[in-house]
C-alpha cells in the first residue's frame, strides 16, 4: 500500500514547480522582481486586488453599505418550495470560508511577512467584499431550477456569458469538479491532525498513525461523510446550519477570552501590525511588499472572494432579488478575515514565537500544513491551568472548519456536475467519488503515515487557476450586475424580472417567481 501511495505521490512531483512558477509570475523575472514593492507582488495577487477595489468604485462600494441589508436577509423568515434559504445559503458559503487556512493561512502569513501581513489582509478582504458581491449576483441571475432545487455557480454564468456554449460551461463545471475533489485529501488530512492532537492531549498519550484512534477516526470519517454527502444537499445544508455557527462561536469565544486575558497587550497588537504593515522588520526583508504580498495572498485564499467557489453556495438560495444574496455573501467575506482571521492573528503576533530568526523559515514553512505551531502561541498566551483545555477546544474547532469544507467542496462538486448532466446516476457517482473514493483515499494515506507534498500541491494550482477563470468572467458578467443593483436601489428591492436588464435567464422570469408569502416579514424593503 507504502509502495502504491508513494507511487501516486511521484506522478505528481512535476505539480509544485508548476504551481509555484503559475502563483509567483512574474515576480521570479529579475526585470520585475527590481521593482520596489511592486516586483514582489504576483499577477494573481494584483489580479484579484485589483477586480475588487475596480468592483468596490463601480458599486459604490456597497460591500461596506449594505450591512444592514444583509443582515435583515438573514433574519427573514419564509416559506419557500424551491431552494434554501438565504441564511442556509450564507452558512454553506461560510463552511468553505471558515476553514483551517483561517488558522493555519494566518500562522503561516505572519511567519513570512511580518504582523504587517495581517494589515493587507484587512485590505484584501474590504476590498475582496465587492467581488464576492458581483460573483454572488452573476450566479442568482443565472442559477437554474432543478426540480424543488436551485443549481448555479461559477460553470453556469461562465457559459452563458460567453456565448450561451455548451462546451464552455462542461469544461468550467469540469474544472471546478477536479479543483473541488482534488482539495478533499489534504482536508481529511487536517481534520486526522486535529483529532489527532485533541485525543493527545486529553490522554496524556501519543497515539501513533497505526493506533486503533486513527483507524476509529477513519472509519467514523468516511461513515459520517458517506451519510451527509449521499443524503444530498438539503441534508449538508441542514447540518452546516448546525455545525458552522457553533465551531465559529466556540473558536471566537475561546479567541476574545485569551484576548481578555492579554487585554493590556492590545496597544502592542496594532502597533506591531499597523507598523509592520508600512515598516516591516528587516527579518522579513525590509519592505512592505513582502507583507502586503502574503497578507493579500493568504487573505483572499481564506475568504475566497474571486475564486468562484462560493458561487454554488449563492445560487442554491431563494431571494426576491438576485441583490439580496449578494449583500448576504459580501458578508461572509467580512466575518472570515475582519472576525475570525484577526482573532487568529492576535494570538500569533502576541505569542512573539514569529520573532525567533534562527527558525522563522522553517516555522514559516511547517505552518502551511501543521496545527502545533498556533496551538504553540495559545500556549505561550494563556496560564498554565488553561493549556490543556484550550488545545482540546481549539483542536476541536479546527477539525470541524476542515470538516465542512470538505463537505463543502463535495456538495459544490455536485452542484457544478449538474451542468454536465442531471442524471441521477450521474450525481451519484460524483457523491460517491468525492465521500467514497477522495475521502478514504486521503485516510488511507494518514495510516500509511504519508504527507503527499506533490498531492497536496495541486490545491495550490487549483487555487489560482479557478481565479484566472473566474475573474474575467466577473469583468464581463459585471455591466450585468450594476443594472441589477441600480434596480434594486431604484424600487428598494422591488420585484426584478431579468428582462429589464436587457438579458433573459432561466428564473428571473414571471413564470418562474412562485415562492410562497414570508410568514414574518422583516425585509429592508
Amino acid at each position: 500500500m507504502e509502495s502504491l501511495f508513494q507511487s501516486i505521490n511521484a506522478l505528481f512531483r512535476f505539480i509544485q514547480p508548476i504551481s509555484d512558477g503559475v502563483w509567483n509570475f512574474p515576480v521570479q523575472l529579475n526585470w520585475y522582481a527590481q521593482i520596489p514593492v511592486l516586483g514582489q507582488l504576483s499577477f494573481a495577487v494584483l489580479l484579484l486586488t485589483g477586480s475588487g477595489v475596480w468592483f468596490t468604485l463601480r458599486t459604490a462600494g456597497v460591500q461596506w453599505l449594505s450591512a444592514r441589508r444583509a443582515f435583515a436577509i438573514m433574519r427573514r423568515q419564509r416559506r419557500t418550495t424551491t431552494g434554501i434559504s438565504a441564511t442556509a445559503s450564507f452558512l454553506l458559503g461560510l463552511a468553505m470560508r471558515v476553514g483551517p487556512g483561517n488558522i493555519v493561512g494566518v500562522t503561516g502569513a505572519i511567519a513570512v511577512g511580518g504582523p504587517g501581513a495581517l494589515f493587507w489582509m484587512w485590505v484584501a478582504a474590504a476590498f475582496g467584499m465587492a467581488t464576492a458581491f458581483v460573483e454572488s449576483v452573476l450566479a442568482q441571475l443565472f442559477k437554474e431550477r432543478k426540480q424543488d432545487e436551485f443549481v448555479g455557480g461559477m460553470p453556469y454564468y461562465g457559459q452563458r456569458l460567453l456565448g450561451n456554449r455548451r462546451w464552455v460551461g462542461v469544461t468550467l463545471a469540469g474544472a471546478f469538479i477536479v479543483y473541488a475533489l482534488f482539495n478533499v485529501p489534504s482536508q481529511t488530512f487536517n481534520i486526522f491532525t486535529a483529532l489527532g492532537m485533541l485525543a493527545d492531549t486529553a490522554t496524556g498519550a501519543s497515539s501513533g498513525r497505526q493506533s486503533p484512534l486513527y483507524y476509529g477516526i477513519a472509519v467514523g470519517l468516511v461513515l459520517s461523510c458517506a451519510w451527509l454527502i449521499l443524503g444530498g444537499i438539503r441534508r449538508v445544508t441542514h447540518w452546516t446550519n448546525r455545525l458552522v455557527p457553533g465551531m465559529a462561536s466556540v473558536f471566537c469565544g475561546l479567541s476574545l477570552l485569551i484576548l481578555v486575558v492579554n487585554l493590556p497587550l492590545l496597544p502592542d497588537f496594532f502597533r506591531l501590525v499597523f507598523g509592520g504593515a508600512f515598516a516591516p522588520d528587516a527579518l522579513f526583508g525590509g519592505s512592505i511588499g513582502i507583507a502586503l504580498a502574503e497578507g493579500v495572498r493568504r487573505g483572499l485564499m481564506s475568504n475566497e472572494a474571486g475564486q468562484g467557489t462560493i458561487t454554488m453556495a449563492a445560487a442554491v438560495a431563494d431571494n426576491d432579488h438576485p441583490c439580496e444574496q449578494g449583500f448576504v455573501q459580501a458578508m461572509g467575506v467580512f466575518f472570515d478575515t475582519l472576525v475570525i482571521c484577526t482573532l487568529t492573528g492576535f494570538i500569533v503576533v502576541l505569542a512573539h514565537l514569529w520573532t525567533d530568526s534562527a527558525s522563522s523559515a522553517e516555522w514559516a514553512a511547517a505552518s502551511a500544513a501543521r496545527l502545533d505551531l498556533y496551538v504553540a502561541s495559545v500556549q505561550a498566551l494563556t496560564p498554565d491551568l488553561l493549556d490543556r483545555a484550550l488545545v482540546i477546544l481549539v483542536s476541536a474547532c479546527y477539525a470541524l472548519f476542515a470538516f465542512t469544507t470538505l463537505l463543502g467542496m463535495i456538495s459544490f462538486a455536485e452542484i457544478s456536475a449538474n451542468l454536465i448532466s442531471r442524471s441521477p446516476r450521474f450525481i451519484l457517482g460524483i457523491r460517491v467519488l468525492g465521500s467514497l473514493v477522495f475521502v478514504p483515499f486521503g485516510a488511507l494515506t494518514v495510516l500509511a503515515g504519508l504527507e503527499l507534498g506533490n498531492l497536496w500541491a495541486i490545491t495550490d494550482l487549483t487555487n489560482i487557476l479557478m481565479v484566472y477563470m473566474n475573474i474575467p468572467l466577473l469583468l464581463l458578467g459585471a455591466p450585468l450586475v450594476y443594472k441589477a443593483l441600480a434596480h434594486y436601489r431604484a424600487t428598494d428591492g422591488g420585484k426584478f424580472l431579468s428582462e429589464r436588464i436587457g438579458v433573459q435567464t432561466a428564473h428571473w422570469v414571471a413564470s418562474e417567481q412562485t415562492h410562497l408569502p414570508d410568514t414574518e416579514e422583516t425585509s429592508p424593503r
